[in-house]
Protein backbone atom coordinates (compact mmCIF):
# COMPACT_ATOMS: atom_id res chain seq x y z
CA UNK A 1 0.00 0.00 0.00
CA UNK A 2 1.56 3.49 -0.90
CA UNK A 3 1.43 6.56 0.62
CA UNK A 4 -1.07 9.28 -0.62
CA UNK A 5 0.81 12.02 -2.19
CA UNK A 6 0.63 14.95 0.23
CA UNK A 7 -2.44 17.50 -0.42
CA UNK A 8 -0.79 20.93 -1.89
CA UNK A 9 -0.92 24.06 1.08
CA UNK A 10 -4.31 25.46 1.92
CA UNK A 11 -4.75 28.80 0.85
CA UNK A 12 -2.75 31.33 2.93
CA UNK A 13 -1.09 28.80 5.01
CA UNK A 14 2.38 29.73 5.05
CA UNK A 15 1.12 33.07 6.71
CA UNK A 16 -0.39 31.23 9.81
CA UNK A 17 2.60 28.66 10.56
CA UNK A 18 6.29 27.95 10.37
CA UNK A 19 9.19 30.22 11.42
CA UNK A 20 8.99 34.44 11.18
CA UNK A 21 9.46 35.47 7.94
CA UNK A 22 9.73 38.95 5.91
CA UNK A 23 6.52 40.58 4.99
CA UNK A 24 4.40 38.59 7.45
CA UNK A 25 2.53 40.71 10.23
CA UNK A 26 3.44 39.94 13.85
CA UNK A 27 1.88 41.43 17.24
CA UNK A 28 4.37 42.45 19.94
CA UNK A 29 2.40 42.20 23.23
CA UNK A 30 4.45 44.64 26.62
CA UNK A 31 3.93 44.31 29.55
CA UNK A 32 1.09 46.18 30.07
CA UNK A 33 -0.60 43.70 27.66
CA UNK A 34 -0.73 46.42 25.26
CA UNK A 35 -0.38 44.94 21.18
CA UNK A 36 1.51 46.58 18.78
CA UNK A 37 1.39 45.12 15.06
CA UNK A 38 4.41 45.27 12.63
CA UNK A 39 5.16 44.32 9.46
CA UNK A 40 8.41 42.23 9.36
CA UNK A 41 11.48 43.53 7.10
CA UNK A 42 14.93 42.95 6.42
CA UNK A 43 17.07 45.28 8.35
CA UNK A 44 13.81 46.91 9.39
CA UNK A 45 13.56 48.54 12.77
CA UNK A 46 10.54 49.79 15.56
CA UNK A 47 11.22 52.79 17.25
CA UNK A 48 9.41 53.32 20.33
CA UNK A 49 9.78 55.73 23.53
CA UNK A 50 11.00 52.40 25.16
CA UNK A 51 13.94 51.75 22.30
CA UNK A 52 14.51 50.38 19.03
CA UNK A 53 13.66 46.15 18.54
CA UNK A 54 15.77 45.51 15.35
CA UNK A 55 13.13 43.04 13.03
CA UNK A 56 16.12 40.64 12.23
CA UNK A 57 15.48 38.81 16.25
CA UNK A 58 12.46 38.14 14.86
CA UNK A 59 13.27 36.87 11.21
CA UNK A 60 13.72 33.45 11.06
CA UNK A 61 12.30 32.24 14.70
CA UNK A 62 9.38 30.59 16.07
CA UNK A 63 6.43 32.71 17.19
CA UNK A 64 5.86 32.50 20.99
CA UNK A 65 9.35 34.00 21.63
CA UNK A 66 10.48 36.60 24.09
CA UNK A 67 12.42 39.07 22.35
CA UNK A 68 13.92 42.19 24.43
CA UNK A 69 15.04 45.61 22.43
CA UNK A 70 17.89 47.40 22.80
CA UNK A 71 16.93 48.92 26.13
CA UNK A 72 16.27 45.15 27.68
CA UNK A 73 12.24 46.29 27.20
CA UNK A 74 10.55 43.18 26.62
CA UNK A 75 7.73 41.62 23.86
CA UNK A 76 5.95 38.62 23.69
CA UNK A 77 5.96 37.92 19.74
CA UNK A 78 3.17 36.27 18.54
CA UNK A 79 1.08 36.33 14.57
CA UNK A 80 -2.18 38.43 15.00
CA UNK A 81 -5.08 36.10 15.18
CA UNK A 82 -7.75 36.62 12.59
CA UNK A 83 -9.63 38.83 15.26
CA UNK A 84 -6.85 41.09 16.02
CA UNK A 85 -6.21 41.46 11.78
CA UNK A 86 -9.81 42.35 11.34
CA UNK A 87 -10.04 45.62 14.16
CA UNK A 88 -6.23 46.59 13.47
CA UNK A 89 -6.54 46.66 9.18
CA UNK A 90 -7.27 49.76 6.96
CA UNK A 91 -10.52 50.20 6.47
CA UNK A 92 -12.70 52.40 4.91
CA UNK A 93 -16.44 51.09 5.85
CA UNK A 94 -16.86 49.90 9.72
CA UNK A 95 -15.74 46.20 9.58
CA UNK A 96 -18.46 43.70 10.39
CA UNK A 97 -16.70 42.82 14.05
CA UNK A 98 -15.55 38.86 14.44
CA UNK A 99 -18.43 38.05 16.93
CA UNK A 100 -21.13 38.66 14.22
CA UNK A 101 -18.70 37.32 11.02
CA UNK A 102 -18.59 33.86 13.39
CA UNK A 103 -22.39 33.82 13.89
CA UNK A 104 -23.13 34.43 10.25
CA UNK A 105 -20.74 31.64 9.19
CA UNK A 106 -22.58 29.77 11.92
CA UNK A 107 -26.14 30.42 11.43
CA UNK A 108 -25.71 30.47 7.62
CA UNK A 109 -24.12 27.13 7.42
CA UNK A 110 -21.67 27.72 5.01
CA UNK A 111 -19.06 24.95 4.27
CA UNK A 112 -16.07 23.96 1.88
CA UNK A 113 -16.75 23.50 -1.52
CA UNK A 114 -20.13 26.05 -1.30
CA UNK A 115 -20.91 28.73 -3.31
CA UNK A 116 -21.47 32.54 -1.29
CA UNK A 117 -23.02 35.43 -2.79
CA UNK A 118 -21.96 38.39 -0.55
CA UNK A 119 -22.80 42.23 -0.58
CA UNK A 120 -21.52 44.83 0.50
CA UNK A 121 -17.96 43.63 1.13
CA UNK A 122 -17.29 46.83 2.70
CA UNK A 123 -13.55 46.54 4.26
CA UNK A 124 -12.87 43.05 3.68
CA UNK A 125 -13.72 41.48 7.09
CA UNK A 126 -16.25 39.21 6.32
CA UNK A 127 -15.40 38.32 3.22
CA UNK A 128 -11.91 36.67 5.03
CA UNK A 129 -14.19 34.84 7.09
CA UNK A 130 -15.98 33.36 4.71
CA UNK A 131 -13.20 32.48 2.25
CA UNK A 132 -11.68 30.70 5.03
CA UNK A 133 -15.07 28.73 5.36
CA UNK A 134 -15.52 27.79 1.73
CA UNK A 135 -11.83 26.75 1.24
CA UNK A 136 -9.67 26.40 -1.75
CA UNK A 137 -12.95 24.43 -3.58
CA UNK A 138 -15.53 26.99 -2.90
CA UNK A 139 -16.13 30.58 -4.18
CA UNK A 140 -17.05 33.54 -3.11
CA UNK A 141 -18.64 36.36 -5.68
CA UNK A 142 -18.46 39.98 -3.23
CA UNK A 143 -20.56 42.69 -5.03
CA UNK A 144 -19.73 46.40 -3.90
CA UNK A 145 -21.38 49.60 -5.09
CA UNK A 146 -18.04 51.69 -4.67
CA UNK A 147 -14.94 51.01 -5.99
CA UNK A 148 -12.83 52.95 -3.08
CA UNK A 149 -14.08 50.58 -0.81
CA UNK A 150 -13.79 47.14 -2.98
CA UNK A 151 -10.28 47.95 -3.39
CA UNK A 152 -9.39 48.56 0.18
CA UNK A 153 -11.15 45.15 0.82
CA UNK A 154 -9.06 43.17 -1.86
CA UNK A 155 -5.66 44.78 -0.35
CA UNK A 156 -6.53 43.57 3.06
CA UNK A 157 -7.90 40.20 1.82
CA UNK A 158 -4.51 39.70 0.00
CA UNK A 159 -2.71 40.67 2.68
CA UNK A 160 -4.37 38.76 4.79
CA UNK A 161 -3.48 35.34 2.82
CA UNK A 162 -0.63 36.80 1.32
CA UNK A 163 -2.08 35.99 -2.33
CA UNK A 164 -5.23 36.39 -4.23
CA UNK A 165 -7.51 33.81 -3.19
CA UNK A 166 -8.64 31.43 -6.55
CA UNK A 167 -12.14 30.92 -5.40
CA UNK A 168 -13.02 34.81 -5.03
CA UNK A 169 -14.12 37.21 -7.27
CA UNK A 170 -14.94 41.03 -6.90
CA UNK A 171 -17.77 42.79 -8.73
CA UNK A 172 -18.32 46.32 -8.41
CA UNK A 173 -22.15 47.54 -9.31
CA UNK A 174 -25.72 46.77 -7.48
CA UNK A 175 -26.16 43.28 -6.17
CA UNK A 176 -29.74 43.64 -7.53
CA UNK A 177 -28.79 43.78 -10.59
CA UNK A 178 -25.31 42.14 -11.18
CA UNK A 179 -26.01 39.17 -9.40
CA UNK A 180 -28.90 38.15 -11.77
CA UNK A 181 -26.68 38.85 -14.65
CA UNK A 182 -23.63 36.92 -13.25
CA UNK A 183 -24.90 34.04 -11.41
CA UNK A 184 -26.84 30.72 -12.95
CA UNK A 185 -30.70 30.92 -11.22
CA UNK A 186 -30.90 28.72 -8.35
CA UNK A 187 -26.68 28.33 -8.19
CA UNK A 188 -26.32 29.71 -5.23
CA UNK A 189 -26.00 28.17 -1.65
CA UNK A 190 -25.83 31.18 0.67
CA UNK A 191 -26.46 34.44 0.62
CA UNK A 192 -25.14 36.92 2.97
CA UNK A 193 -26.73 40.47 2.68
CA UNK A 194 -24.58 43.56 4.88
CA UNK A 195 -26.72 47.00 3.34
CA UNK A 196 -28.83 49.36 4.07
CA UNK A 197 -32.23 47.99 2.52
CA UNK A 198 -31.69 44.63 1.85
CA UNK A 199 -35.80 43.92 0.81
CA UNK A 200 -34.70 45.55 -2.14
CA UNK A 201 -32.94 42.07 -3.32
CA UNK A 202 -35.83 39.92 -2.18
CA UNK A 203 -36.27 39.21 -6.13
CA UNK A 204 -32.57 38.61 -6.95
CA UNK A 205 -31.95 36.12 -4.02
CA UNK A 206 -35.60 34.43 -4.94
CA UNK A 207 -33.98 33.83 -8.32
CA UNK A 208 -30.27 32.98 -7.59
CA UNK A 209 -30.60 30.90 -4.25
CA UNK A 210 -30.89 27.41 -4.52
CA UNK A 211 -33.97 25.63 -2.83
CA UNK A 212 -32.92 24.81 1.21
CA UNK A 213 -30.38 27.72 0.53
CA UNK A 214 -29.97 30.20 3.40
CA UNK A 215 -30.21 33.89 3.47
CA UNK A 216 -28.95 36.05 5.75
CA UNK A 217 -28.71 39.82 6.66
CA UNK A 218 -26.84 42.16 8.43
CA UNK A 219 -28.74 45.57 9.56
CA UNK A 220 -28.09 47.46 12.42
CA UNK A 221 -31.53 48.81 13.46
CA UNK A 222 -35.03 47.61 14.12
CA UNK A 223 -36.63 49.38 11.84
CA UNK A 224 -34.37 47.78 9.70
CA UNK A 225 -34.81 44.28 10.74
CA UNK A 226 -39.01 45.04 10.94
CA UNK A 227 -39.04 46.04 7.61
CA UNK A 228 -37.31 43.07 6.25
CA UNK A 229 -39.09 40.60 8.22
CA UNK A 230 -42.33 41.55 6.85
CA UNK A 231 -41.10 41.67 3.29
CA UNK A 232 -39.83 38.37 3.57
CA UNK A 233 -43.25 37.29 4.91
CA UNK A 234 -45.11 39.03 1.76
CA UNK A 235 -42.66 37.23 -1.00
CA UNK A 236 -44.47 33.60 -0.09
CA UNK A 237 -40.73 32.38 -0.93
CA UNK A 238 -38.96 31.83 2.06
CA UNK A 239 -39.44 30.07 5.51
CA UNK A 240 -40.36 32.38 8.76
CA UNK A 241 -37.36 34.48 8.98
CA UNK A 242 -35.56 34.11 12.17
CA UNK A 243 -33.07 36.92 14.10
CA UNK A 244 -30.74 37.78 17.15
CA UNK A 245 -28.13 39.89 18.16
CA UNK A 246 -24.63 38.67 19.91
CA UNK A 247 -23.67 40.92 22.79
CA UNK A 248 -19.74 39.80 24.08
CA UNK A 249 -18.42 40.87 27.62
CA UNK A 250 -15.20 39.72 28.80
CA UNK A 251 -14.19 38.67 32.24
CA UNK A 252 -11.49 39.91 34.51
CA UNK A 253 -9.23 37.31 35.93
CA UNK A 254 -6.95 37.74 38.63
CA UNK A 255 -6.85 35.23 41.73
CA UNK A 256 -10.26 35.50 43.49
CA UNK A 257 -11.31 38.87 41.95
CA UNK A 258 -13.02 37.32 39.26
CA UNK A 259 -15.46 39.92 37.77
CA UNK A 260 -17.29 41.15 34.22
CA UNK A 261 -15.12 43.90 32.96
CA UNK A 262 -16.92 47.53 32.44
CA UNK A 263 -16.94 47.24 29.29
CA UNK A 264 -18.58 45.04 26.66
CA UNK A 265 -18.89 44.91 22.90
CA UNK A 266 -22.80 44.78 22.75
CA UNK A 267 -25.23 45.89 19.88
CA UNK A 268 -23.59 46.29 16.45
CA UNK A 269 -25.92 44.56 14.56
CA UNK A 270 -28.61 42.03 14.13
CA UNK A 271 -28.73 38.86 11.90
CA UNK A 272 -31.75 37.80 10.24
CA UNK A 273 -31.77 34.36 8.35
CA UNK A 274 -34.18 32.88 6.60
CA UNK A 275 -34.23 29.48 3.79
CA UNK A 276 -35.28 29.30 0.68
CA UNK A 277 -38.17 27.06 -0.51
CA UNK A 278 -38.83 25.23 -3.47
CA UNK A 279 -40.65 26.72 -6.36
CA UNK A 280 -43.99 27.02 -6.63
CA UNK A 281 -44.08 26.25 -2.74
CA UNK A 282 -45.96 28.08 -0.09
CA UNK A 283 -44.40 28.38 3.40
CA UNK A 284 -46.75 27.34 6.38
CA UNK A 285 -48.48 29.49 8.53
CA UNK A 286 -46.71 29.07 12.14
CA UNK A 287 -49.23 28.79 14.77
CA UNK A 288 -49.19 31.27 17.46
CA UNK A 289 -49.77 30.57 21.34
CA UNK A 290 -51.29 33.98 21.47
CA UNK A 291 -53.60 36.11 19.26
CA UNK A 292 -51.65 39.54 18.03
CA UNK A 293 -53.65 42.26 19.02
CA UNK A 294 -54.60 45.22 16.51
CA UNK A 295 -52.00 47.69 15.95
CA UNK A 296 -52.74 50.87 17.70
CA UNK A 297 -53.19 54.13 15.33
CA UNK A 298 -49.88 55.11 16.60
CA UNK A 299 -47.99 52.10 15.45
CA UNK A 300 -49.82 52.40 12.05
CA UNK A 301 -48.79 56.26 11.33
CA UNK A 302 -45.43 55.24 12.74
CA UNK A 303 -45.16 52.07 10.01
CA UNK A 304 -46.81 54.37 7.57
CA UNK A 305 -43.50 56.33 7.33
CA UNK A 306 -41.45 54.02 6.54
CA UNK A 307 -43.86 52.95 2.72
CA UNK A 308 -42.33 52.09 -0.30
CA UNK A 309 -41.43 55.95 -1.25
CA UNK A 310 -38.87 56.00 2.25
CA UNK A 311 -35.07 57.05 1.40
CA UNK A 312 -32.81 54.24 3.27
CA UNK A 313 -29.41 55.93 3.21
CA UNK A 314 -26.75 56.54 5.54
CA UNK A 315 -28.42 60.18 6.40
CA UNK A 316 -31.73 58.61 7.72
CA UNK A 317 -30.42 56.00 9.28
CA UNK A 318 -27.25 58.49 10.92
CA UNK A 319 -24.98 55.85 9.73
CA UNK A 320 -20.85 57.33 9.45
CA UNK A 321 -20.10 57.84 5.80
CA UNK A 322 -16.69 57.71 4.80
CA UNK A 323 -15.15 59.99 2.24
CA UNK A 324 -13.62 59.50 -0.85
CA UNK A 325 -10.71 60.77 0.07
CA UNK A 326 -10.07 58.35 3.31
CA UNK A 327 -11.04 55.32 1.65
CA UNK A 328 -8.14 56.34 -1.05
CA UNK A 329 -5.47 56.78 1.53
CA UNK A 330 -7.22 53.31 3.55
CA UNK A 331 -6.66 51.39 -0.16
CA UNK A 332 -3.29 52.70 -0.38
CA UNK A 333 -2.23 51.41 2.69
CA UNK A 334 -4.16 47.84 2.29
CA UNK A 335 -2.35 46.65 -1.15
CA UNK A 336 0.72 48.12 0.77
CA UNK A 337 0.20 45.58 3.05
CA UNK A 338 -0.77 42.52 0.15
CA UNK A 339 2.37 43.20 -1.71
CA UNK A 340 4.61 42.90 1.36
CA UNK A 341 2.76 39.52 2.41
CA UNK A 342 2.99 38.41 -1.46
CA UNK A 343 7.08 38.82 -1.31
CA UNK A 344 6.81 36.36 1.52
CA UNK A 345 5.18 33.79 -0.77
CA UNK A 346 7.82 34.55 -3.62
CA UNK A 347 10.67 34.04 -1.35
CA UNK A 348 9.34 30.85 -0.19
CA UNK A 349 8.79 29.49 -3.88
CA UNK A 350 12.18 30.82 -4.51
CA UNK A 351 13.49 28.24 -1.75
Amino acid sequence: MTNPQPSPQPVGAHMRKGPLMPGQRVQLIDRKGKPSTITLAEGGEWHTHQGVLRHDLLIGQPEGIVVANERGYEYQVLRPLLNDYVLSMPRGATVVYPKDSAQIVQVADVFPGAHVVEAGVGSGALSISLLRAVGDAGTLHSYERRQEFADIAVGNVEAFFGQSHPGWEVHQGDVQQKALEIEEPGGVDRVILDMLAPWECIGTVKSVLAPGGVWVSYVATVTQLSRLAEQIRASKGFTEPEAHETMLRTWHLDGLAVRPDHRMVAHTGFLLSARRLADDQTPLTLAKREKVSEPSPEDKAAWAAYNDDAVWDDETLKTRSVTGKKARRAAVHANSLAEKAKEVLTRRDRE
